[in-house]
């Protein structure tokens, strides 16, 4: 898919989205934006793909919001940012949390503001070991946006994730990881190597099952002790019906390896 700001590869099962500003530290524009929904848009079609890559190029994941965007040429001042939080960075939040398919991302430098929060949503985090997270919001008069505060305080506690928005203090990889924010740190020049593997590896897994894993753990966070037994026993029921179920049980039996199909 040819794209100034996008790139997307597929290979072996898994769909490769490469953020592609790398002068401006792959940060958003609403052109950026609508690049993105086209290639999350062609991955859903596209039924060979059973796991996503979510990278940045050059030297930075995400620097978030590139705030020359938002400059009102007329008064040489900010606009409001509501609008494209309402049409684009939260559709795209949404989409990573809801996609049937897991999301592998690899944060290869800076992660600051909307692009610390786009990795945060997708299902499974690696960093290059000289990475940052950033929650840069406070440093220009604003408040965390793209879901920090819904994931931060999840994934860290509510002490660290205030520390983290009101100081905007730079979080190394390594920090990252032992707080618990991200899956694993990788030594730089081993990071995307490491990255396609996981990708690939889950792109032979069972896919449904995996998309409900995601939904079961999603709803966990505001349901009851009921609820989520509920939410549990009805999931389990439709994965129980699916091919890779049934291949699962009978490689088990027949001490061989399963080969999922992803259906």
């Amino acid at each position: 898919m040819p794209s100034s700001c996008i790139l997307l590869s597929t290979t072996d099962g898994v769909a490769e989205v490469t953020l592609n500003r790398p002068d401006k530290l792959n940060s958003f524009t609403r052109a950026m934006h609508a690049e993105l929904r086209a290639a999350l848009a062609s991955i859903r079609n596209d039924t060979s793909v059973r796991a996503i890559l979510l990278t940045g190029a050059g030297r930075g994941f995400c620097a978030g919001q590139d705030l020359d965007d938002v400059i009102n040429p007329a008064t040489g001042k900010p606009g409001t940012v509501s609008n494209t939080l309402l049409e684009d960075y939260n559709p795209l939040i949404r989409a990573l949390q809801e996609s049937l398919l897991p999301v592998v991302c690899a944060v290869n430098g800076v992660a600051a503001g909307a692009g610390a929060n786009i990795a945060l949503a997708c299902d499974v985090v690696l960093a290059a070991r000289s990475a940052v997270f950033l929650q840069a919001f406070a440093k220009i008069g604003l408040v965390p946006d793209a879901g920090g505060s819904y994931f931060l305080p999840r994934l860290v506690g509510m002490a660290r994730a205030k520390g983290l928005a009101m100081l905007a203090d730079k979080l190394p990889a390594e920090t990252a990881l032992q707080w618990g924010l991200i899956w694993q740190v990788v030594d730089d020049d081993h990071l995307m190597e490491e990255a396609r593997l996981l990708a690939r590896r889950l792109a032979t897994q069972p896919t449904l099952a995996l998309g409900l894993i995601k939904r079961e753990f999603h709803a966990s966070c505001g349901n009851s002790l009921a609820d989520q037994l509920a939410l549990e026993a009805d999931l389990q029921s439709t994965a129980a019906q699916s091919h890779d179920y049934h291949e699962g049980v009978a490689a088990f039996l027949a001490k061989r390896k399963p080969v999922f199909e992803g259906r």
